[in-house]
């Protein structure tokens, strides 16, 4: 099944009983926040948060933790909600290789209904907003699709970047933005900015779930994320033409905020909890100037809930950091079996692999943290045998616990970059990177005594399957 809009996925969700609708009376802060903090807590199958009562609000419509769940994220894939997350992200791999699929233009957007414009524009009057941790420096939106546009090929299709950038409110039409330098926004407003040129943006807020996976998924920037989302949704992706900018943005969006970063200006940014579980701190961060504002009648706001995993963040970011991950490393080392940069948006990932020689493992570590990816956000990697399976914790415990010889294995590369968000670094956005290979060593790496490994006994997948089926008739 495809989504086409927010409302459509969570139309879904409540039919397969993953959506609690909260129609009780609560505030805005701290209890909106506090749910989706606590969603993360109860486990990974946890719904998304629908609340339509909101207190000091009138028609206000909140959703949250739509996709922080692995349900969810089957769900919003058209996959049964009980599909393992190993399935999933190999479900996803499957759908990359469709890519391109050509986007549908469509003329009846329904957030072209209302519009606000210039100095009428109030955001506080348009949404609900509310802090997602007490020590946040405002009110932020975390979940909108931003879309920008090279300005040396503002023409090119493919060089349209749509990504998420958290935006903190700055009044009534103005937002500040953090442009990570890896990210393509960052380049598009470089180049703006080299020609003392504002940078158009447009902002999409409430969308369908594919594109915000998409936005999150860190694509090359030639690649196009609607073109992906087709291939993902298996189904051309509906687009719609902004009125302002002239930008492609998603059909569906309860939201289309349209206006500029304003070259040059830079205004004082955060603190925000972050994915990392801390505090970013303040920073001198650009700033967007909000032009026009198109909206659907009583819109639904969706917000991501960030702090110390797991939250939605992780189950939206990790499938779309293993399966770029995963592709750009077997396009090099087809020997890559399995890639789970699950944790912490890819700063750890854990990679099994078939050897071609001694010190293959450690050179497709290298190759990981050399990644579009890689560049800024890889900073540990374990290495694990073909026959590891790096989405079950144990045996990659296992393989750590008795493969790992510090004096060969362990490989540390001092002074290269990371996300700057990354607490750890110092000075901030550089750090020593760290790779282990818990590998079985091969010629000629001849070292210790695994020569005689336990497998298992012949009979014991058939068993496997037995006990399954016999435990799920008793329950």
């Amino acid at each position: 099944m495809q989504f086409d809009d927010l409302r459509s996925f969570l139309d879904a969700l409540d039919a397969g009983g993953q959506l609690l609708r909260i129609s009780d009376e609560v505030q805005a802060e701290p209890d909106l926040a506090a749910a989706a903090n606590a969603a993360g807590r109860i486990g990974d199958t946890a719904p998304g948060l629908y609340f339509d009562n909101i207190a000091g609000f009138t028609n206000a419509k909140v959703a949250l933790n739509t996709l922080g769940s692995w349900p969810n994220h089957a769900i919003a894939l058209g996959m049964d909600p009980a599909t393992s997350t190993r399935a999933q992200v190999a479900e996803f791999i499957r759908r990359w290789d469709a890519f391109p699929v050509q986007p549908e233009r469509r003329e009846d957007a329904p957030w072209r209904t209302n519009t606000v414009q210039g100095d009428d524009i109030n955001i506080f009057d348009l949404l609900p907003l509310f802090r997602l941790n007490d020590g946040d420096g405002g009110f932020y939106l975390d979940k909108a699709a931003v879309v920008s546009r090279d300005p040396d090929e503002r023409d090119s299709f493919d060089k349209q970047n749509v990504g998420i950038y958290r935006m903190q409110v700055k009044g009534p039409r103005y937002l500040a933005i953090q442009p990570v330098p890896v990210h393509d926004i960052a380049i598009h407003l470089h180049a703006a900015e080299e020609r003392g040129e504002d940078l158009p943006v447009a902002i999409t807020l409430g969308n369908d779930p594919i594109i915000t996976l998409m936005a999150s998924t860190p694509l090359r920037y030639d690649q196009s994320e609607y073109e992906m989302a087709g291939a993902i949704r298996q189904a051309p992706y509906p687009i719609a033409t902004a009125p302002l900018t002239g930008f492609d943005v998603p059909w569906g969006s309860e939201v289309v905020i349209e206006g500029v970063i304003e070259s040059r200006r830079r205004e004082l940014e955060g603190p925000f909890g972050e994915f990392t579980g801390h505090y970013s701190g303040g920073h001198s961060m650009p700033v967007i100037r909000i032009d026009r504002i198109s909206y659907r009648t009583d819109p639904i706001f969706e917000s991501l809930y960030l702090g110390m995993p797991w939250t939605e963040v992780d189950y939206l970011i990790g499938p779309a950091t293993c399966v770029p991950l995963h592709k750009q490393l077997t396009a090099d080392f087809p020997e890559v079996q399995a890639v789970n940069a699950m944790y912490t948006h890819g700063l750890l990932a854990i990679i099994s692999t078939r050897k071609r020689y001694g010190g293959f493992a450690k050179a497709v570590g290298m190759r990981a943290m050399t990644t579009p990816h890689g560049l800024g956000y890889v900073k540990m990697v374990i290495l694990v045998d073909e026959d590891v399976d790096p989405f079950n914790l144990p045996q990659v415990m296992w393989a750590l616990s008795t493969k790992v010889n510090a004096a060969g294995d362990v490989v540390r590369l001092p002074n290269l970059s990371v996300v700057a968000l990354d607490p750890s670094s110092s000075p901030s956005g550089i750090t020593d990177k760290l790779i282990i290979d818990a590998t079985t060593p091969v010629t000629p790496d001849d070292r210790g005594h695994f020569s005689q490994p336990v497998r298992d006994l012949p009979e014991t997948a058939a068993w496997i399957d037995r006990l399954t089926t016999m435990i799920g008739a008793q329950r």
